[in-house]
């Protein structure tokens, strides 16, 4: 095999690559041999045929698949001959477009994208800070207002009187649009609605206040705009309403009784509980802010150059998510939109560089038990059927390796974390529940430079 280099400029490298035709033939005879084993034909034993029967019957069959493995091979040695570390797979054409004949050389040219170099910063200097709240008796008083609030008993009531706010009722309902359209979402027997409650659609409950047992009631609402179900979303509708039954809750307390009702000894491991729960909420969050606070950092130490191809590919894949999201609101992504996804793809491709490189330098590595266990928590996401989600792994080792990249980020992140100067600050919920938007991070970076 012989490799010459064509073109270096930038990141993008151009090499070509000739083939001895020996090579193809000895190539051409292996995958012949192993065909004549699997084939029968007349006046031959089973692995007992000729060469040059083989090849006159089958070769100009096999001579594609021949190529293709050929060129697969070669260009894998031929990048680790030239030292070159490709961003992307290359791009392979024939020299000058010409077809393969039999007896010749295979020449072919290739063009690949290489990583950049990346000069680390100092992971030593970087400063980090972590957010950690205080669990408050507040948000333990209000979680345990709301396990009371949705363990209450209720009563039917017997008297005939109107329906309040704060009643349970019960009833049965049908619904269409102004269209004459009927979901099977707009109808349904039973169903319990606390009066109030805000649960369904803005102003129906409304018109149940003060209706009685026993009626029917026409009850019209518009979807809002952003409803879940698109072919109802800001559409008109009228729904027939049979109120069958009042209840009103009953007094419940937060006592043990309640407590060992849930699978607690006592109110006082109930309270324990609540405040772990809410602590591993917090600490969620905190790991949040702390994976951006490292992600930002990292974005401004490193200024890098970037292979186009990743660049392109990463902005194609943020367009198509926004213009599926935006296509279900019913609205459309403009170009303004999409410029200012740009920077957004760029430092997503910037730092998937960074972090693999600081997992490279320090060998950082996903274990196949850290993958098995990923795997088995993602099953338990599924009661009941955990074992079919194992199994649909088993059979599919391809969505097992997706797990992969998300895990060794996370490693690397935590290593970051290990060598950097982590400071604890302490705040409050809201602070740690705010939302933050990566976009102005994105534009800055690109201002910047």
């Amino acid at each position: 095999m012989k490799v010459s280099v064509l073109k270096k400029e930038g990141l993008t490298r151009e090499l070509e690559v000739t083939i001895p035709a020996s090579d193809i033939q000895k190539t051409m005879e292996r995958e012949l041999t192993a065909y004549g084993k699997k084939v029968k034909i007349d006046g031959f034993r089973s692995g007992k045929i000729p060469m040059q029967v083989l090849k006159n019957k089958y070769g100009k069959m096999l001579l594609g698949e021949v190529l293709d493995k050929t060129v697969q091979e070669t260009t894998a040695k031929a990048l680790k001959e030239q030292d070159i570390r490709p961003a992307m797979q290359p791009k392979v054409k024939l020299k000058d477009g010409e077809s393969f004949d039999e007896g010749k050389d295979l020449t072919y040219t290739m063009t690949v994208e290489v990583l950049p170099p990346i000069t680390l910063t100092n992971l030593e200097k970087l400063a980090i800070e972590k957010p950690v709240a205080k669990v408050e008796d507040k948000a333990v008083d209000e979680t345990l207002d709301r396990i009371v609030k949705n363990n209450r008993n209720f009563t039917k009531v017997e008297e005939e009187r109107a329906a309040v706010k704060g009643d349970i009722m019960v009833m049965n309902f049908r619904g269409q649009t102004s269209e004459g359209v009927s979901l099977p979402a707009m109808s349904g027997d039973g169903m319990q609605v606390e009066l109030g409650s805000g649960q369904l659609i803005p102003g129906f409950e409304d018109q149940l206040i003060g209706c009685k047992v026993g009626q029917h009631v026409h009850v019209n609402v518009t979807f809002p705009a952003d409803y879940g179900m698109q072919e109802l979303a800001d559409k008109d509708a009228m729904f027939h309403v049979d109120i069958t039954e009042l209840r009103i809750p009953t007094e419940t307390k937060l006592d043990d009784e309640l407590a060992k009702k849930l699978g607690f000894s006592s109110v006082d491991t109930l309270k324990d509980a609540v405040i772990k729960e809410i602590s591993q909420d917090y600490d969620q969050l905190a790991r949040m802010h702390v994976k951006r606070a490292v992600l930002d950092a990292l974005d401004e130490t490193h200024d890098i150059e970037m292979p186009q191809g990743m660049v392109d590919l990463e902005f194609d894949a943020i367009v198509q998510q926004m213009e599926r999201e935006k296509s279900q609101a019913g609205e459309k992504l403009s170009d303004e939109d999409k410029a200012d996804l740009k920077p957004i793809a760029e430092r997503r491709v910037r730092l998937g560089l960074v972090l693999a490189e600081i997992g490279r330098e320090n060998k950082v590595e996903v274990s196949n038990d850290e993958l098995h266990k990923a795997i088995l928590q993602e099953a338990k996401k599924y009661p009941g059927q955990e074992m079919k989600v194992l199994e649909f792994y088993s059979k599919n080792p391809q969505v097992i390796e997706s797990f992969r990249a998300p895990l060794f980020e996370e490693k690397v992140i935590d290593f970051v974390l290990s060598k950097a100067q982590v400071t604890e600050k302490h705040v409050t919920i809201e602070d740690l529940t705010k939302d933050e938007d990566e976009l102005p991070k994105a534009k800055s970076k690109a201002k910047k430079k």
